[in-house]
């Protein structure tokens, strides 16, 4: 096959889609529809998977988050029934795991049903799902910074001092109009003095609202004496990260009886682990969002060979007086497989600037929702639609080859 003859095959395959608008619009309409599918779908995906990893890695790269059960997976009955993390387990991996800086008990105050719902006031202005959880100094250690205000001391947090930092939307919300420092809140009947306002975490998904309200963590349990549920945030020495894991997970075995031959009954996470099982779950809906795609691709494939079946039969006499004047075999296929590329290349453009359109509007109706159209899957897209041509385009071009010249010139 030689540039020429190449070039003649696409100038008479586009000449041939011009002649047949709707007709090739409609048999490549399953392609457009599947490449369109993919690049959409992907796009959202890729840039939610950016957001999300970009929002565990703001944890730090030394934070290890321990809990009892797993921190992006559902709990099973199992994991609900052992017994919590305490504030001894704490202790006990600080003054026992060289490699940790800083661990901080975190006492989660849970929402189990519509009756836990933490409420917030402040003059006659409520504030519902708030998220209220006690720690300590160390805790923002791990990367909070304030907008304005402190954040409670060690001192505070051992006297049991009625005191609060908030996240900005509670202040926005509650307090819009006033200077936060000092305000006295009623936080599920409680009075607590506002001492600082936190900047939103960069650890939080586009348009998640900052709605935490910490206290002390001795204010938190005698606020709540029933409270048990806890998470530590421990904060590594730097390189010392896996180190560190190891240590944690020792001193966790002895302090909670873990027998030697039994699992561990905690999970211990770091960004990087979480983002590895983030990504199993977007693996898993990409893969099932490929599949359903590919059906759009295989009925677009089907009308490609059909319509070129067509072209075969309509186009017998050209074929024909084409082997009377010398072409061979291979010229003839090489010209219906062009015709079949250009026709799944067209509708694989097509669907790009589709997927681009449903990633633009995908964004512009929810805001807050990151797209992205990653330059591999826009090619992949474009690939996978030169391939469909060459694969359905393969038994008309040898049919086409196969035609003997002499029938195919008596044919009317």
């Amino acid at each position: 096959m030689t540039l020429a003859s190449l070039n003649a095959g696409i100038r008479l395959a586009l000449a041939t889609t011009r002649e047949h608008k709707m007709r090739s619009f409609l048999t490549v309409l399953g392609v457009i529809i599947g490449t369109g599918a993919v690049i959409g779908v992907g796009s959202i995906i890729a840039g939610l998977d950016g957001a999300i990893t970009g929002m565990l890695r703001s944890f730090g790269p030394n934070t290890i988050i321990v809990l009892k059960g797993p921190v992006m997976s559902d709990w099973t009955p199992e994991i609900l029934r052992r017994k919590p993390l305490t504030l001894e387990n704490a202790r006990a991996i600080q003054a026992r795991c060289p490699s940790v800086e800083h661990v901080s008990p975190y006492i989660l105050a849970m929402v189990l049903s519509p009756d836990d719902v933490h409420k917030a006031r402040y003059k006659g202005n409520d504030l519902y799902n708030i998220d209220l959880g006690g720690t300590e100094e160390g805790y923002a250690a791990g990367g909070t910074t304030m907008k304005a205000g402190r954040f409670f001391t060690d001192q505070e947090n051992a006297h049991h001092m009625p005191i609060a930092v908030i996240g900005e939307d509670v202040q926005r919300q509650l307090l819009e109009s006033a200077d936060p420092i000092d305000k006295w809140i009623q936080v599920d009947g409680h009075s607590l003095q506002v001492v600082g306002v936190m900047d939103r975490p960069a650890a939080s998904l586009p348009g998640q609202k900052d709605l935490r309200v910490l206290v002390p963590y001795f204010t938190m349990r005698k606020m709540f004496p029933n409270l048990k549920e806890h998470m530590l945030v421990v904060i590594a020495y730097p390189g010392m990260l896996e180190k560190a894991q190891d240590e944690i997970r020792g001193v966790l075995r002895l302090e909670r009886r873990v027998p030697f031959d039994a699992p561990d009954n905690f999970s211990i996470s770091t960004a990087e682990s979480m983002i590895d099982r983030f990504r199993q779950v977007t693996g898993t809906v990409a893969l099932v969002m490929m599949v359903l795609s590919s059906i759009g691709l295989l009925v677009g494939g089907i009308g490609v060979m059909n319509i070129m079946l067509v072209s075969v039969t309509e186009r017998t006499r050209e074929i024909g007086i084409r082997k009377a004047v010398g072409a061979r075999r291979s010229d003839i296929i090489v010209q219906f497989l062009t015709e079949a590329v250009v026709l799944t290349v067209l509708g694989g453009i097509s669907g790009l600037i589709l997927g681009w359109s449903i990633s633009r509007a995908a964004g512009l109706i929810f805001p807050n929702l990151p797209t992205a159209v990653p330059p591999g899957t826009a090619v992949t897209g474009v690939l996978v639609s030169v391939g469909v041509g060459l694969f359905f385009g393969i038994w008309p071009a040898s049919r086409a080859a196969l035609l003997d010249p002499v029938v195919a010139l008596r044919y009317e």
